[in-house]
């Protein structure tokens, strides 16, 4: 997985920043005190500490990180920082710079009274000097030769120093995890957004036909009752067509739309009933500049006209919708016939329960209720 170009920057910056140190701290210094000269000498010392580390610091970030972060092999990662770790104590420690040899101060022995050595004001009688009878000097403690060190000990900057390397190591793999999480998260959202996009056109391609399937049976009857109604269906149905066609595949429509569509399907629907059966519907004439999935409404009106309507009695269909506070109210109440439709099917009422789920995911509200006599539908949905 390649590096994103803003990880890069991150990195960029944070050694710029480091590197610029030296300089800034030097130059303010010289500025505070005229005394002092800036010294390029110092600034190369610092920088060739920090040359080192960035070193280790590109090992890493190209080659050992991307094991622990994108290939999750944890074991071979924490090997070699191991190692790497290691070596550099091992540098650290044998790369520091020769102290002067240093005599450590004599030990004197006190001599015994000498009534004959003069008193000399401010010093202490007690003190010895080289070439006096008396003075005992101790057996100094044996130097190293020429080339030989110490046994290897660690100093408070080879700890301070392998503690920084640790951290820039844990940085790096902080980064460069919340980088790739980061990703993963994007694509993973674009992977639900493929599936939602690809369920919703399946839906929506179970719908258009269950509808046009609806209303053809509607034409059908219109035929036999009468030829000239069926002529008007035809009309209004063309008008339903065409936003089926040219708007019913879009994320979403213009509300005005949508009622305009609803209002065709009534329009071709009173065609086929007498006046037992009462319709009433109530959209805003002056719809807001909102938009609605489509065909999202029209499968509850649908059922309302399939189950709603008895040839024996009287009946009613009510359709009613508000908008309010950027959200539609939808509310659609019919009577129940005696004998309903027993078709099989129920794809209109499951899809727009699923396409709802699916595109408000908890920000709607469907009551549905089926009394003895009555069959109500209220939904609320956000509007964009």
């Amino acid at each position: 997985m390649k590096q994103s170009r803003q990880e890069t920057l991150i990195y960029l910056a944070a050694w710029v920043v480091l590197f610029a140190a030296p300089l800034l701290s030097l130059y303010v210094r010289t500025v505070n005190d005229p005394t002092l000269i800036f010294n390029w000498a110092e600034v190369f010392i610092v920088w060739r500490k920090f040359a080192l580390f960035l070193a280790l610091f590109l090992v890493h970030n190209y080659l050992l990180a991307p094991l622990l972060v994108y290939k999750y092999r944890r074991v071979v990662y924490f090997s070699i920082v191991a190692v790497v770790i290691a070596l550099f104590t091992v540098y650290q420690c044998t790369s520091r710079p020769e102290r002067p040899d240093r005599r450590p101060p004599h030990e004197r022995l006190e001599r015994p009274d000498n009534p004959d050595r003069p008193e000399l004001p401010g010093i202490p009688e007690n003190l010895e000097f080289p070439g006096d009878p008396d003075f005992d000097e101790r057996p100094l403690p044996p130097r190293f030769e020429e080339g030989h060190r110490p046994p290897l000990i660690i100093g408070e900057h080879d700890i301070l120093a392998i503690v920084v390397l640790i951290l820039m190591f844990g940085v790096n793999v902080g980064v460069k995890g919340y980088f790739r999480s980061r990703h993963d998260r994007q694509r993973l959202s674009e992977l639900e957004h493929e599936n939602l996009e690809q369920q919703l056109e399946y839906l929506r391609y179970q719908i258009n036909p269950h509808f046009f399937m609806n209303t053809l049976n509607n034409i059908h009857a219109l035929v036999d009752i009468d030829p000239v109604k069926a002529k008007d269906t035809i009309v209004e149905l063309s008008k339903m067509m065409r936003f089926v066609l040219y708007e019913g595949n879009k994320q979403g429509v213009p509300l005005s739309r949508e009622f305009d569509f609803i209002r065709h399907y009534v329009a071709l629907m009173q065609l086929r009933f007498t006046d037992k059966v009462k319709i009433s519907l109530d959209l805003p004439q002056m719809a807001p500049d909102r938009q609605i999935p489509p065909l999202i409404l029209i499968t509850f009106i649908e059922n309302a006209f399939k189950h709603g309507v008895s040839y024996k009695h009287d009946s009613f269909i009510t359709i009613k919708a508000v908008v309010e506070a950027g959200r539609l109210q939808f509310e659609c109440r019919n009577t129940k016939a005696e004998q309903p439709n027993q078709e099989k099917g129920g794809v209109g009422l499951r899809n727009v329960r699923q396409r709802l789920d699916l595109l408000f995911d908890d920000n709607y509200t469907l009551r549905i209720q089926d009394e003895a006599e009555i069959y109500s539908v209220e939904l609320e949905i956000p509007l964009t």
